[in-house]
């Protein structure tokens, strides 16, 4: 491959700062990746694929700061539903929805600050975490239970209790997905959405946890792959200039937010950017829109990728179609964003008090709070399973950005109480395959004379889910429902457990209660 300029030249040390390549391998990093830390690029992003153990994570970013010490690690580490840390487990937090659900600032604070804790003793030092975003769409696909509710304040204040947890532990927030990702059913990894909503509108909802996270200093913002026609009917966010300079970077006195600090891209190989503009052609949109920071996220990167987008960058400036400045201003912000995270980290890590123990803490002290049980009128109180069930799991397809590597449910949990459980799985082709009638014949033969658990995620926004679930309970009255989605479909069941979410210790929560192990908090 023919480069544009050699690796010394400072345009292309710029280049390189603002690209956040990721890659393949567990135990050790690839020489190209530690030799472009040396030309100049300055962050890396992890996910599930480079994670085996807290401690050989530890020895993996250990060796990415021999050739950078100040690397920016970044990981998608939301908790619930989306973990990368735990994705082979399951998650040890609840995510924003069972945290919203509860509604206690100081509680989300907490979990936050433990999350931000255990990422900094891995090395990790920057979060793609939390979202900001407004489940006012309840058919949203990508957001749901990764939303801390359908509430501007709520959301608001949920979301500065969380970037005030993860910075305190020395890990920069990115807070996303600006302008705000809630209000549409289109999930941006494969398609383009479009939010059709007013200035007034965004104002007034989707904005309103951003203005409150820069109010209190997160240290990165996320931009959205998201066509808001009010705002730029041509460009989706993290494309558009009139979203990321002349809203997010704006001067209050000018109607922008006034943010002065790093913002990054979603993942820029999504099909809302890269099949439209093309990955190389998009990351230089987006660097001349305003973004800093280009994520390149969802498939390993290679050093010939890097290489190209670095000269598409580098040619770009050549051609007039970026300027200088902006490129360098960009990168100026990387390196910013570098050194706060190194001295953070620094402090941070010599006070550190002792681990908390895996087995409980403040992750399942959450999750418990969280679940909300509902009877019908009159049944009385809920008697515990006295002998081992039949759970029967309904999912629905992948969630893109939580993968389907990660265990969910309640099972697993149950099993450990009652060692006899018995489990099932189905999911839409099922159901499209034997129909209602046919599935639910199924689920009643594995069943037996067993107690029935269902399992459920997201029941509205799935016809065959609440079919077969409506057969379930008609055939067998005494089914215990469990709720690991968005509980906007009414309770129904014997028992009604809504968890507010997936990750391994809402099922735990939800086994607790099922067993009398424990009882719902008052809420």
């Amino acid at each position: 491959m023919t480069t544009v300029v050699p690796d010394s030249d400072t345009l292309t040390r710029d280049a390189l700062a603002v690209l956040q390549p990721t890659f393949t391998g567990t135990t050790t990093a690839p020489d190209w990746l530690l030799r472009q830390l040396d030309n100049g690029m300055t962050g890396v992003g992890l996910f599930g694929r480079n994670v085996v153990s807290p401690e050989q994570l530890a020895g993996l970013t250990a060796q990415l700061r021999t050739a950078r010490p100040d690397v920016i690690v970044a990981v998608d580490e939301e908790g619930g539903d989306v973990t990368r840390l735990e994705v082979h487990g399951g998650s040890s937090y609840p995510g924003n929805h069972a945290l919203g659900s509860v509604d206690d600032p100081a509680l989300t604070r907490q979990v936050a600050a433990e999350m931000g804790r255990r990422l900094a003793e891995s090395g990790i030092t920057l979060n793609w975490a939390p979202s900001a975003d407004i489940n006012s769409d309840p058919d949203n696909p990508v957001v749901g239970v990764r939303s801390f509710g359908d509430d501007p304040q709520l959301v608001a204040r949920h979301t500065v209790a969380y970037v005030e947890g993860l910075q305190g532990a020395a890990v920069a927030a990115c807070v996303k997905h600006f302008p705000g990702h809630g209000n549409t059913n289109v999930d941006s990894h494969h398609a383009l959405p479009r939010i059709d909503i007013d200035l007034e509108t965004l104002h007034a909802r989707e904005l309103v946890p951003f203005k409150a996270a820069i109010a209190a200093g997160a240290r990165s913002v996320m931009s959205a792959h998201i066509l808001l026609p009010a705002l730029d009917p041509e460009r989706p966010g993290t494309l558009s200039h009139t979203v990321l300079t002349g809203l997010l970077r704006a001067p209050e006195s000018e109607g922008g937010l006034g943010y002065d600090g790093l913002i990054f891209s979603d993942a820029i190989e999504m099909k809302a950017v890269a099949e439209t503009y093309g990955l190389d052609h998009g990351c230089v949109l987006a660097v001349a829109a305003g973004a800093d920071a280009l994520c390149i996220g969802g498939t390993p990167s290679d050093e010939a990728e890097v290489l190209r987008l670095r000269d598409a960058l580098v040619t770009a400036v050549r051609t007039g179609e970026l300027s200088e400045e902006r490129l360098h201003d960009a990168a100026e912000r990387v390196r910013a964003l570098a050194r706060w995270t190194a001295t953070e980290r620094a402090r941070v890590l010599a006070a550190a008090a002792a681990p908390e123990p895996a087995t409980g803490g403040i992750g399942l002290v959450a999750a418990r709070r969280a679940v909300e049980v509902t009877r019908p009128d009159g049944a009385g109180p809920l008697r515990p399973l006295s002998r081992a069930p039949h759970v029967v799991s309904f999912s629905p397809g992948a969630n893109m950005a939580a993968g389907d590597q990660t265990p969910w449910g309640v099972a697993a949990e149950l099993s450990r109480f009652l060692p006899e459980t018995t489990t099932g799985g189905h999911d839409a082709a099922d159901a499209a395959r034997l129909g209602t009638d046919g599935l639910l014949a199924e689920v009643l033969a594995a069943a037996g004379d067993r107690p029935v658990v269902a399992v459920v995620r997201d029941l509205h926004r799935h016809g065959w889910m609440a079919a077969v679930l409506d057969g379930l309970i008609a055939a067998r009255p005494d089914t215990a429902v469990v709720e690991m989605g968005v509980p906007h479909a009414a309770p129904v069941g014997a028992v009604h457990l809504a968890t507010h979410g997936a990750s391994r210790v809402c099922g735990l929560a939800a086994a607790e209660i099922l067993t009398g192990r424990t009882e719902a908090t008052a809420r």
